[in-house]
């Protein structure tokens, strides 16, 4: 039995969920309420002592890292492998899911200077206070800190939005030289990749995206196949969505100017 500890709008939970989708595999879901610290809870963290999510549970073996995860999926159940025959084109997937991973600490701050942040503020500063001092990490304890205060003035806004712009020209170029990141055929790279794009749209910032015409043909595609609504679209809450979309609109002259800025 496979068991899943995820949340709808997370990067990492949804990159999980599309592996598990297009692999047709089913799962026991058990939500984690981020904004409400579910993360932070001592029997979550008794799974993933990294107060993250996703965390995968199969057979009693408990897997963390949503890389890793994904890497252990497309081996432990081979069908539909979503990783090249080939040894080089295995060592390019790796290559540029190791290069998502570094991306992602910038997600968080994007992420947190815009979308979830005026609900935030909202919460009593004690609990507020609380759910930022239980992560582990202490340079993402700040950067937490800074971006939840300051919105994107913060001063780790103007560098994570410039990495993401540069993963946007990354993927225009890849996508001119092959159909998918993962090569031939869909696969890891293009699963890790999904949901890091996705956030700039869910943000206001759309018009990124549009701007450049093969990262957009390539979004519409993933978006296109059947593991996209099942693995994505089915758990996402529109409301908060809805309230990403409404704060990104918000600071989009903000965003443009810092942009223009870089």
């Amino acid at each position: 039995m496979l068991e899943l500890y995820h949340t709808g709008i997370s990067t990492c939970s949804q990159k999980v969920r599309l592996v598990l989708a297009e692999k047709g595999l089913d799962f026991v879901s058990h939500d984690v309420n981020l904004i409400g610290g579910g993360q932070h809870d001592p029997e979550y963290v008794k799974l993933n002592p990294n107060h993250v999510v996703p965390t995968l549970v199969d057979d009693g073996h408990v897997l963390i890292e949503s890389t890793l995860i994904n890497e252990y999926l497309d081996d432990a159940y081979p069908d539909t492998p979503m990783k090249p025959a080939d040894a080089v084109g295995r060592h390019a997937l790796r290559l540029w899911t190791k290069k998502i991973d570094a991306l992602h600490p910038n997600a968080g701050v994007i992420t947190f200077a815009i979308g979830p942040r005026t609900l935030i503020q909202s919460q009593p500063k004690e609990v507020r206070e609380a759910h930022i001092t239980s992560i582990p990490d202490p340079a993402q304890r700040e950067r937490r800190r800074s971006v939840i205060e300051h919105g994107v003035k913060a001063p780790e806004f103007a560098g994570a939005i410039a990495r993401f712009v540069e993963t946007l020209e990354e993927i225009e170029t890849t996508m001119s030289k092959q159909p998918w990141l993962s090569g031939s055929d869909f696969g890891l790279a293009d699963a890790a990749t999904l949901p890091y794009v996705l956030r700039l749209d869910h943000l206001g910032m759309t018009s990124l995206i549009e701007a450049r015409p093969k990262l957009a043909d390539w979004l519409s595609r993933v978006q296109a196949r059947p593991a996209y609504a099942v693995a994505v679209d089915a758990w996402l809450a529109e409301p908060v969505v809805t309230m990403f979309r409404d704060n990104g609109a918000a600071v989009w002259e903000e965003v443009r100017a810092v942009l223009a800025a870089g």
